[in-house]
């Protein structure tokens, strides 16, 4: 069985829902607290084993780019400072991993990027993670989908309960139970209305995908607004092999692509922090 190592996070998106701010500026770019979201999401993978971060960016995304690179002019000024701290804090965001560029080619949909990234991936198991959100836990939710991999030698897809009034916002699961948090996948419906969902279960956040993916999505015609989909490409793998669905344990989930998702994040990392946490409750307390 082969190591995962690879992990393709599409950057690609216009991040229509935070304009202005998107205008000029990456959505993955935005911080949460001190850090951006696209970090969290990469050091999610870096925690999990992953050694090769494939970032799949379009036109305007350049910030992503410097920010996982060395600024020296900014190290030579942070070393005549005296700021060994952070100058050792912007090192290591260059040192997480070996990070690859590419160039997303094709159609919209969250299907497009993955297959941009067949020729880097070539005959691997890889992860794909989305960098507007990301799913706080421990174990990192990356490594549980690798577990599962590695005991089934079979695609994984990451999952969480939602509410049932809330499964037409998510694509849903049609699941056997297999053992205790792990489920074999029947089906796949998007967005199903409350009355008509097989489950509560949500699928979604991290894919752990074999090189066979690349042969759905190139037969794929587009669906939906015109966009190659994913998920639809798992749907047709899963008739003809199994695919599993871990339910990630001690899960937050973070919709940082959506404002008040955002704007959640951002309060529970800052009451998280060392440093601002409790100050920062005090004004929350003063404020409600």
């Amino acid at each position: 069985m082969q190591k995962i190592r690879k992990a393709v996070i599409p950057v690609a998106g216009f991040g229509t829902r935070f304009l202005p701010a998107t205008k000029a500026m990456p959505k993955e770019m935005l911080p949460i607290v001190d850090k951006p979201i696209i970090q969290y999401v990469v050091e999610e993978a870096v925690a999990s084993g992953i050694t090769d971060i494939i970032l799949v960016t379009g036109a305007s995304k350049r910030a992503v780019e410097d920010h996982f690179d060395y600024n020296y002019e900014m190290e030579a000024w942070l070393i005549k400072q005296g700021k060994e701290e952070q100058l050792e804090e912007i090192r290591k965001i260059a040192e997480m991993a070996n990070f690859i560029y590419v160039r997303q080619k094709g159609p919209y949909g969250n299907g497009t990027p993955v297959l941009s990234a067949k020729d880097v991936i070539g005959d691997e198991p890889f992860v794909v993670l989305w960098g507007d959100e990301f799913i706080y836990s421990n174990p990192p939710r990356a490594r549980q989908c690798i577990d599962v991999y590695e005991k089934y030698d079979a695609p994984v897809i990451s999952a969480i309960e939602v509410a049932r009034e809330d499964v037409s916002k998510y694509g849903i699961a049609d699941v056997e139970l297999v053992a205790d948090n792990i489920y074999r996948i029947k089906s796949l419906v998007e967005k199903p209305d409350p009355s008509d969902a097989p489950s509560t279960l949500a699928t979604h956040g991290c894919y752990l995908l074999t090189p066979d993916i690349f042969d759905e999505l190139k037969q794929l015609k587009p669906g939906k607004g015109g966009e190659i989909w994913l998920p639809e490409a798992v749907q047709a793998l899963a008739k003809k092999r199994s695919v599993y669905a871990c339910k990630v344990k001690n899960a937050t989930y973070y919709d940082t692509g959506s404002k008040l998702g955002y704007l959640k994040a951002n309060v529970d990392f800052a009451l998280r922090d060392k440093t601002l946490g409790e100050e920062f409750r005090k004004y929350l307390h003063s404020v409600v």
